[in-house]
């Protein structure tokens, strides 16, 4: 095989690759980790651009939502068992 007929079947084989990594849709396990990376501020750019080529807006808005109302609910609780504590 020639050195372009080589070259255009790999680069028919990097495209291919990449409409499949596309097209694969996300885990739960993935959108609830990028979600906290996110919220704590250590996203990956490789993640974050796996988010935006694979995942759902609204799966991301309703888990930041969820982990948004989880984390005041957890300090909440927090300050008021430490507030109890030391009030006696």
């Amino acid at each position: 095989m020639t050195d372009s007929k080589r070259d255009s079947s790999d680069t028919s084989a990097e495209v291919n690759a990449e409409l499949k990594e596309d097209s694969k849709k996300l885990n739960h396990f993935q959108v609830v980790s990028s979600v906290l990376a996110a919220g704590l501020g250590v996203q990956s750019s490789k993640n974050r651009e796996r988010d935006f080529k694979q995942g759902k807006i609204g799966v991301f808005i309703v888990a930041g939502i969820t982990f948004t109302l989880l984390f005041i609910g957890i300090v909440y609780t927090i300050v008021q068992v430490v507030l109890k504590s030391a009030g006696n």
